[in-house]
């Protein structure tokens, strides 16, 4: 490991603990993802919201389990982080905010199975996500979900590597993820330019902001270069355990993540067997370099 490695690592695995009292906070690794517990999503208190608040900008991924919570308390507690995104395309019928993730019997593949971040196409993507999954494969065996740390997959780049991005943007576009698939009739395509590194809006701490499903092109680069550097970008993401944690989806469990400094993959793993659960997305804001 390069010492500039070691060091972000580092500046992660050594602040110090913060002191929870409404809720219990137990970290997947050392550097993403924490399992909290002593909470009712249907019942929370502001006290409990406050250290959530917190913990979500320590670990990025939050994981509550044995949850029982409505359609109404799933909104109402992403409701607390911002205004709720309408699904994009909205469903035919149902609810506008929420999106259900349905993956029938047999199906040759399933949404989300590559890394990504959900809608940074959008002009201002997400804030995050809270997807609450009520059924699991047959034997609860299968269809983990992966999630990946984009502070630190900068912060491990080297320091050279660093300052080529800085000031580079990406070109993301929302038909990029349909390729191979047609792209649905009431789908509105947004396209985007972001910075490659933005800051995160609340902490200010830098991250890699490309990801293979939606982001095209580096316009500042040649085809190729951009091609090239693009690849060498989304393989630090994909090959890099390090970034990585993994959550194993019970029924009754719901996951929080943090869309602007985190990328998820939806491990397709129990064909044939069949999962449901339903998403809720938060607004965010204008993303900044």
């Amino acid at each position: 490991m390069e010492p500039y490695e070691l060091d972000a690592l580092k500046a992660i695995t050594t602040r110090p603990p913060r002191d929870y009292r409404e809720i219990s906070v137990a970290p997947v690794t050392p550097v993403i993802g924490a399992e909290v517990t002593g909470v009712d999503l249907a019942r929370i208190t502001d006290a409990q919201l406050a250290e959530i608040e917190a913990a979500f900008l320590d670990h990025h991924v939050l994981v509550f389990r044995d949850q029982e919570i409505t359609v109404d308390d799933h909104k109402r507690f992403a409701g607390h982080f911002g205004e709720l995104r309408p699904v994009n395309p909205p469903p035919e019928e149902g609810d506008p905010h929420v999106l259900e993730i349905r993956t029938s019997a047999g199906a040759g593949n399933v949404a989300g199975n590559a890394w990504h971040a959900d809608g940074t196409a959008d002009a201002e993507p997400s804030l995050g996500s809270m997807l609450y999954i009520t059924e699991t494969p047959e034997g609860d065996s299968g269809g983990d979900t992966l999630f990946a740390n984009m502070h630190l997959a900068y912060e491990m780049l080297s320091p050279t590597m660093r300052g080529l991005l800085d000031g580079l943007t990406g070109i993301h576009d929302g038909a990029h993820s349909f390729r191979g698939y047609t792209v649905p009739a009431n789908y509105e395509i947004p396209v985007n330019e972001h910075p490659v590194v933005v800051r995160h809006p609340v902490t200010g701490r830098p991250l890699l902001y490309v990801n293979q499903a939606y982001t095209s092109r580096i316009p500042q680069l040649s085809e190729d270069e951009s091609d090239a550097l693009l690849r060498m970008l989304f393989t630090v993401v994909a090959q890099r355990p390090m970034l990585h944690c993994r959550v194993r989806w019970t029924p009754g469990t719901l996951v929080f993540w943090d869309n602007r400094c985190v990328q998820h993959h939806a491990t397709y793993d129990y064909y044939p067997h069949t999962r449901y659960g339903r998403r809720v997305a938060i607004n965010g804001g204008p993303l900044k370099g």
